[in-house]
C-alpha cells in the first residue's frame, strides 16, 4: 500500500516569490512621509517586472485619492496597484449578489467601488447594509442602517480596525461603530477586509498571483501577518510601524521574516525569494 504524502511543504522550501502583496501604513509611509527603503522596494519590483498590489483597510478613500497621497510622499504607485477593503468588499459583494442594492455607511472609497461593481444604493429594502469608515456618522444614518437590519438586510463591514490614528489621538474606526449596530441588532457583519483572508485572495486574483508564489509584508500581526498565515503566503513583518518585536511571541503564528524596515527586502525581490 501507498502512503501518500500530503503534508504541506515548509515555508522555506516554497518556490520561488512571483508576487508580492505589502501594506501601506506602517511600511512604505507613515504620517505622510515616505519610510526609508520604501521607494527602493518599489524601483525593485519594477526593474523585476514582478506584480505587486499595495493593501490598506481604509475604505475612506478612492484608489486615485490613495495613489495621489503616495506620490505627495514621493512614492510612485498607480491606482490599479492599490487595493482597498473597499474593493475587496465590493469584489465580494459582486460574487455574492451581483449587481444588488446596498445601504451604505461610509465615504467616497466605499461608494465608488460599489458603483463600479453594479451596485445601487437605497434606503429602501436593500439587500445589503454595508459599513465602512467615514468621519461623518451620524445618529439618522445609525439608525436607519440598524433598521434595515432589523428588517432582514444582511450586514457586512469593510474591515475590523476598533481604531484610527490622527494627529490628535485615536479616532473610532469601522470596527466600533459595527459593535454599536450590533449591541442594538445582535446582528454580527461580516468583515471584509484583513485579517480576512478574502481580502488577499481577491487581491491574488486581481494580479493573477498564486499563494504558494507570493510574499506579503505588514507591519501588523493581528491583521497583515494573519491574513497571510491564513491565506498560505510568506509574511514578512517590519517593525516600522505598529508591531514590536517583544509583541510578536504574544501571537500563537509567526511571519515568515522579521525586520526593521521595508529596505531590508529590496535584495528579496531582485532575487525573487522571501
Amino acid at each position: 500500500m501507498t502512503i501518500m504524502n500530503n503534508a504541506p511543504k515548509p515555508l522555506a522550501e516554497m518556490p520561488p516569490v512571483a508576487a508580492w502583496l505589502s501594506d501601506m501604513d506602517g511600511v512604505l509611509v507613515k504620517e505622510n512621509r515616505a519610510l526609508p527603503g520604501a521607494n527602493e522596494f518599489l524601483d525593485a519590483l519594477r526593474h523585476t517586472n514582478t506584480p505587486f498590489l499595495v493593501l490598506t483597510n481604509n475604505s475612506i478613500f478612492t484608489n486615485r485619492d490613495l495613489s495621489a497621497r503616495l506620490a505627495n510622499s514621493g512614492l510612485d504607485v498607480p491606482e490599479e496597484s492599490i487595493w482597498t477593503s473597499a474593493n475587496a468588499t465590493a469584489a465580494f459583494l459582486a460574487q455574492q449578489s451581483p449587481r444588488s442594492t446596498a445601504y451604505v455607511i461610509g465615504e467616497a472609497g466605499l461608494t465608488t467601488a460599489l458603483h463600479g461593481a453594479g451596485y445601487v444604493m437605497t434606503e429602501q429594502d436593500p439587500e445589503y447594509v454595508v459599513l465602512g469608515e467615514t468621519r461623518t456618522y451620524d445618529f439618522n444614518s445609525l439608525t436607519r442602517a440598524i433598521r434595515l437590519i432589523e428588517g432582514g438586510a444582511k450586514f457586512i463591514a469593510t474591515n475590523p480596525d476598533v481604531t484610527g490614528p490622527s494627529d490628535e489621538g485615536t479616532l473610532p474606526a469601522t470596527g466600533s461603530i459595527a459593535a454599536m449596530i450590533t449591541a442594538a441588532t445582535g446582528k454580527r457583519p461580516y468583515f471584509v477586509g484583513k485579517p480576512n483572508p478574502v481580502m488577499i485572495r481577491a487581491g491574488l486574483n486581481k494580479i493573477g498571483a498564486h499563494s504558494e508564489h507570493t510574499a506579503m509584508v505588514g507591519d501588523r500581526m493581528d491583521t497583515d501577518v494573519q491574513a497571510g498565515v491564513e491565506a498560505g503566503l510568506r509574511t514578512h513583518l517590519v517593525l516600522s510601524g505598529s508591531t514590536s518585536r517583544e509583541q510578536i511571541k504574544d501571537y500563537p503564528y509567526r511571519p515568515f521574516g522579521v525586520h526593521e524596515g521595508i529596505g531590508e527586502l529590496v535584495e528579496l525581490v531582485k532575487a525573487h525569494i522571501g
